[in-house]
C-alpha cells in the first residue's frame, strides 16, 4: 500500500505496509522507561459487588482501570498547554496528524558543569538543507536501555535554548526526541526549550508539538520520512501517543 504526498512542489511516495513504531510501549510494573519521578503504570480490575474485571480471576471480561502520567511513563505528546496557566489540551490544537519528518542523528556535548547538551552550532550544522514539517532527534550512543531507562535523578542530555529556538525559527511545527525532556530535568522550572519552541507566550504557536521519549533503532537511517503522530483523544496538555514512521519509495 502506498501513499503521495507533495510538499514544497516535490512528490513523495511511501510505502505504507512497512511502518517504523518509534514509540516506547507503555507497560506495567519497573522494567520500563520513567522519568521525573512518576509513579510506574499500574491497572488493576474494576470490581463492584460480585463483578470482578479480570478473566484470569473468573470474571467474564477483562475491564480496567488504568493509572499513568503521560509525561512520565513513556512516549509522550504535548502541547503549549504544559507551560501555559490556561486548559489549553493537546487534543483541541492538534488536528494534523501527517507531516514530512526529518530524522538526525546528534551526539549531545558534555559541558564543563557536567550537563550534556545539543547546542546550537550542532542544530545549525544538522539542520543544513533541511526545511520540513516536522523534526525527529536520536541521540547517540543509541541502544536498547532507552526502552526501559529509569532517569529520574540522571540529568539526562537536553536541548539548549537557542536550539529550540532556531527549530521554531525554521517553521518546524513538530519536534521529537529520545528524551524525557528537551529542557534540563531540573532547572527551577524555566523550561526555557519549551517556550523558546513554542515562542509561549507572546507569539505562541498553538498547534506545535513537543514528543518525548521515543526510541529510534539503529536500523533506521537518517532522512526523510512521513510521520504519522497518533494520540488519544484526551482533553490534557499532554497524552501517550505512537509516532510511526514511513519510508520514501526509491524511484
Amino acid at each position: 500500500m502506498y501513499a503521495t504526498f507533495y510538499f514544497q512542489g516535490n512528490k513523495l511516495d511511501f510505502d505504507l505496509s512497512l511502518p517504523i513504531d518509534i514509540s516506547i510501549p507503555l507497560a506495567e510494573g519497573m522494567n520500563t522507561v520513567n522519568a521525573f519521578y512518576a509513579p510506574f503504570l499500574t491497572t488493576e480490575p474494576v470490581k463492584a459487588g460480585n463483578f470482578i474485571g479480570s478473566v484470569a480471576q473468573g470474571g467474564p471480561v477483562n475491564f480496567k482501570n488504568v493509572h499513568l502520567n503521560p509525561h512520565g511513563n513513556g512516549t509522550h505528546t504535548e502541547c503549549f498547554g504544559h507551560i501555559s496557566p490556561n486548559a489549553e489540551t493537546l487534543n483541541q490544537h492538534l488536528k494534523n496528524f501527517f507531516f514530512i519528518a526529518a530524522l538526525i542523528s546528534i551526539y549531545p556535548q558534555q559541558q564543563p558543569n557536567g550537563d550534556r547538551l545539543i547546542t546550537l552550532q550542532q542544530m545549525e550544522e544538522a539542520l543544513w538543507g533541511i526545511q520540513t514539517e516536522a523534526l525527529i532527534i536520536r541521540t547517540l550512543p543509541n541502544d536498547t536501555q532507552k526502552l526501559q531507562h529509569h532517569y529520574s535523578g540522571t540529568n539526562p542530555p537536553y536541548l539548549h535554548h537557542d536550539a529550540a529556538r532556531l527549530i521554531a525559527e525554521r517553521n518546524i511545527g513538530h519536534l521529537l526526541l529520545d528524551l524525557p525532556s528537551v529542557d534540563r530535568e531540573e532547572d527551577g522550572g524555566h523550561l526555557l526549550a519549551h517556550h523558546a519552541f513554542w515562542q509561549y507566550p507572546h507569539k505562541t504557536r498553538t498547534q506545535c508539538t513537543i514528543t518525548e521519549m521515543v526510541y529510534v533503532p539503529n536500523e533506521v537511517k537518517d532522512g526523510i520520512y512521513l510521520l504519522n503522530l497518533m494520540i488519544t483523544a484526551l482533553e490534557l496538555d499532554a497524552s501517550p501517543s505512537k509516532p510511526v514512521l514511513y519510508s520514501i519509495i526509491a524511484e
